[in-house]
């Protein structure tokens, strides 16, 4: 009784939109008989800056969610991997203290911390995608005096993020030994076998100052160290990069060229191995009239330059690519009224919306998508529901987590799709439209059909209901539907959380409340009836919310 009535409050203290008369019509087809290619499972990469937080509770609780989403294919990257310290996390930091010299300049590794991330990801099913960087402190070659460790808090200048730990090394021969030794040791540790499945890229963001302060020169240089090292050690290895802030501009037109016909550092011959190319991707919401305005036009134009950016060159057309940080803006430790989005639903179907249109830009450029990796995870012992852009507060999932647990249930075959209430792509590209996205993926398995459908609007604003029928053809003898939901009123912990006053000290009643709220139940709906392989289906859809579709 206490969770049910709980969540009642929670809904009614929304103030959720008027039904019947509010709503209007939105017509969706699928035809379950014609595919239009497949859908690669894009969303199973994630990150965050502090890789520290991936050995404490609520990191690990987060951690074991991501991997039983696709055990074993789920994918964490991390800053601050290879960082001077004592392993104490902070904001926008991390240390392992993998590196030091005796004071006769010889390096000492030390793996402890480093095992202790990397086991913490294996032992709950999820994989490295492991970034070398950033530099030890004893390998950096700033200038005397300047502070290793930036001192940034939320609220800080972003610029104040730099230190000694964002420069060159003082001998690129040590730092590819570096990257040697630990691949070495990882391979020792957990198998050839495993450690070949990982990704290894150097770095992060290294055209802007905030994380490299030397040349691009200097940077392939690293680069092509490092892959050296990483390659000595496993001929094998899946070796990319260059992961730059946005589609990287001259930056990564140098990376590329480079990667492909110059001279590499490190061996002196033509080009670096490349298994894989990386770049960011970032929206822009603002506030605008008392409310939060999403800008993912900004998000969808860099994902567009970065493909286009790579099909052109030839040798690297077909090559994999991973956005390596893909979010709905740029800084999840940052604070402010724009960033009022993240605890609710408008961050579940701004994630849905935006995936969806990825999807389609990696099918019109005809680039290879392995990967959208949302760098968003968890920031430990901070307040409940502080609005950082995170998928988890002490230990429970926000609603965006569920999108995640939807799109893990969608096949690979991708289906044909049309909806009356659908924004185009290129609309979508160039402004905020502040018009209803009501939308659908689907994809089919054998009888097997999952359809994810989503009601999107750029304004975090109330909103009528979409009243939907779902047109389907080519079901063949598919009848049994289960129902999964997230919107403000199912699946919805900040929901739940509000009602109970807001607390920052739950007691174990109120934390299984909020556990309870988080969690999707599947709902089987009446079974449909198949005329010549159609059927019909209609459903409400809440502003901002997302639901699933099980036919089988």
């Amino acid at each position: 009784m206490l969770k049910s009535s709980l969540i009642a409050l929670a809904i009614a203290g929304m103030a959720l939109p008027a039904r019947g008369q509010d709503s209007f019509p939105v017509t969706i087809t699928v035809d379950a008989a014609k595919t239009t290619g497949k859908l690669p499972p894009a969303w199973r990469f994630f990150g965050a800056d502090e890789p520290n937080y991936a050995t404490m509770k609520d990191g690990q609780k987060l951690l074991a969610h991501l991997g039983a989403l696709k055990p074993k294919s789920v994918y964490f990257r991390a800053h601050n991997l290879l960082n001077t310290g004592d392993g104490t996390p902070a904001f926008k930091w991390g240390s392992t203290n993998a590196y030091t010299e005796d004071k006769d300049g010889r390096p000492v590794y030390d793996w402890t911390v480093t095992d202790r991330i990397i086991d913490s990801y294996l032992q709950r099913g999820v994989r490295p995608y492991l970034q070398l960087g950033f530099m030890p402190e004893a390998l950096s070659s700033a200038p005397s005096g300047t502070p290793y460790r930036h001192s940034w808090r939320p609220g800080f200048s972003y610029g104040l993020i730099a230190g000694a730990w964002n420069a060159p090394p003082t001998d690129y021969a040590k730092w590819g030994e570096l990257a040697y030794q630990w691949t070495k040791h990882n391979i020792e540790r957990y198998g050839r076998a495993e450690v070949a499945t990982w990704y290894f890229e150097v770095w992060n963001e290294p055209n802007g100052p905030a994380y490299w302060t030397g040349t691009p020169e200097d940077f392939y240089k690293l680069h092509d160290f490092a892959v050296a090292g990483i390659r000595r050690a496993l001929p094998e290895a899946r070796v990319g990069g260059p992961d730059v802030a946005g589609s990287g501009g001259a930056f990564m037109d140098g990376f590329l060229k480079h990667v492909v016909s110059g001279t590499n550092y490190a061996s002196g011959q033509t080009g670096t191995p490349t298994d894989f190319l990386s770049f960011h991707a970032k929206g822009q919401p603002t506030f605008v009239d008392g409310h939060v305005r999403m800008g993912m036009f900004q998000q969808l134009r860099a994902v567009d330059t970065g493909f286009r950016k790579i099909a052109a060159v030839p040798e690297l057309k077909d090559k994999p690519i991973v956005i390596g940080e893909s979010d709905p803006e740029g800084c999840a430790a940052c604070p402010g009224p724009q960033n009022g989005y993240r605890n609710g639903t408008m961050y579940a179907s701004y994630t849905a919306a935006s995936f969806k249109r990825i999807w389609d830009l990696a099918m019109r450029d005809h680039v290879n998508l392995e990967g959208a990796l949302t760098w968003a995870f968890t920031f430990e012992d901070q307040p409940w529901f502080a609005g950082y852009r995170q998928l988890a507060t002490n230990g429970i999932d926000l609603p965006v987590m569920n999108v995640f647990r939807l799109f893990s249930k969608l096949g690979s075959d991708r289906l044909s799709v049309t909806s009356t209430s659908e924004i185009p792509l290129d609309d979508m590209m160039q402004a905020s439209t502040g018009r209803n996205d009501v939308a659908a993926v689907a994809t089919r398995d054998g009888d097997r059909v999952a359809i994810l459908v989503w009601y999107y609007n750029d304004d975090d604003l109330k909103g009528p209901d979409a009243h939907v029928s779902l047109n389907l053809s080519g079901l063949g003898s598919a009848r049994h539907v289960t129902r999964y939901t997230v919107d403000p009123q199912t699946g919805n912990a900040y929901a739940a959380w509000l009602a109970l006053g807001s607390p920052q000290s739950p007691d174990e009643k109120q934390y299984k409340v909020l556990e309870d709220a988080s969690v999707m139940a599947p709902a089987a709906l009446p079974d449909l009836v198949v005329k010549g392989g159609k059927a019909t289906l209609d459903l409400t859809l809440i502003r901002q919310g997302v639901t699933l579709l099980v036919i089988d």
